[in-house]
């Protein structure tokens, strides 16, 4: 199997929402994807409650069957169209993928 990590920092006031709000619609959205994308195993999209200036404001932990099944979910309309929000609402990204 293998697993997708992403991490976001959200630019407060982007889009004219906090990043609160920003990280609750991506949990939302994101969330939405299971039983739409069949490649996803599973995915969930944690909020940040650290207060610690190297803290990310959300984390996605999703999981696939291999790295194929991932990169099909990259491309998948359904993602695309949610991952479009992200344009212009963060300051920064953290990527992990490896298998277990």
């Amino acid at each position: 199997m293998f697993k997708h990590i992403v991490m976001w920092r959200f630019i407060d006031g982007a889009g004219g929402k906090s990043k609160g709000e920003h990280a609750q619609w991506v949990k939302e959205h994101l969330e939405a994807l299971v039983g739409v994308i069949p490649e996803i195993m599973s995915l969930e999209v944690g909020i940040n409650v650290c207060s610690a200036g190297t803290a990310y404001d959300a984390v996605l932990v999703s999981t696939f069957e291999t790295p194929e099944a991932m990169e099909a979910y990259k491309v998948h309309p359904a993602h695309v169209e949610v991952a479009g929000y992200f344009k212009g609402i963060t300051e920064g990204r953290a990527e992990a993928d490896y298998f277990i």
